[in-house]
């Protein structure tokens, strides 16, 4: 699958990933090393950007890397860390703004797509499914690619990391964020799908299924 790592840092370079059907290209930006993805369908060059976390020039480069800027900018949750470069990004590519219905109203943008459980969303010939995972807020969404020659791709903002969920404020809320985790996304995809956090390395859901027992004894 090419020599793509997902190790970025702040101040350097994207990291690329090249499958036949989606090109996804990392980048890490801000003082708290949130993670921005453009996906770009090679075949039309439509592309989105996940996330436009901070540092509008950085993400300038990269929603227009090979290719014309992003025809739309997906932010997987409202906390601000990962919205503080969303107004001038959209102004800069002329995007339509999606997020989840139930963080929707906290952008500082109006958001064109309310995204919903189940829901398709396309980048060109690539068909993107939408999945809430609740819990580290309200509305967060995970996004997910199911790469028709390889293994899913899976982008889950800060619902899920290597070593354990997102953070969570009470336990119901830490209830409802294991549950849909394990339901929503482990139960339903296979060990090598790839995972691309809101922030840090990326891992994959065979890595981290062991120790789903222990996330849920410990309670974060």
């Amino acid at each position: 699958m090419s020599d793509y790592t997902g190790q970025v840092s702040v101040g350097g370079r994207m990291d690329v990933r090249r499958l036949p059907g989606l090109t996804i290209a990392k980048l890490a930006v801000g003082p708290m090393s949130n993670n921005a993805y453009l996906l770009r369908c090679p075949h039309t060059d439509e592309g989105l950007l996940i996330d436009a976390a901070n540092e509008a020039d950085r993400l300038r480069e990269l929603v227009a890397f090979e290719g014309p800027p992003v025809s739309a900018i997906l932010t997987t949750h409202r906390h601000a860390d990962h919205w503080q470069a969303l107004a001038d990004t959209v102004e800069f590519a002329g995007a339509a703004v999606y997020a989840g219905e139930d963080d929707a109203d906290e952008l500082p943008v109006a958001v064109d797509e309310r995204l919903h459980h189940g829901e398709e969303i396309t980048v060109g010939d690539a068909s993107l499914s939408i999945i809430h995972v609740r819990g580290h807020t309200p509305g967060s969404v995970a996004v997910l690619y199911r790469d028709p020659e390889g293994v899913p791709h899976l982008f889950t903002g800060d619902s899920l990391f290597p070593g354990g969920v997102g953070k969570t404020w009470s336990p119901q809320d830490f209830a409802r964020l294991i549950d849909d985790v394990e339901q929503r996304i482990f139960a339903e995809l296979p060990d090598e799908t790839w995972f691309y956090p809101g922030h840090g390395d990326d891992s994959t859901l065979g890595a981290e299924r062991p120790h789903l027992p222990s996330w849920r004894e410990r309670g974060w």
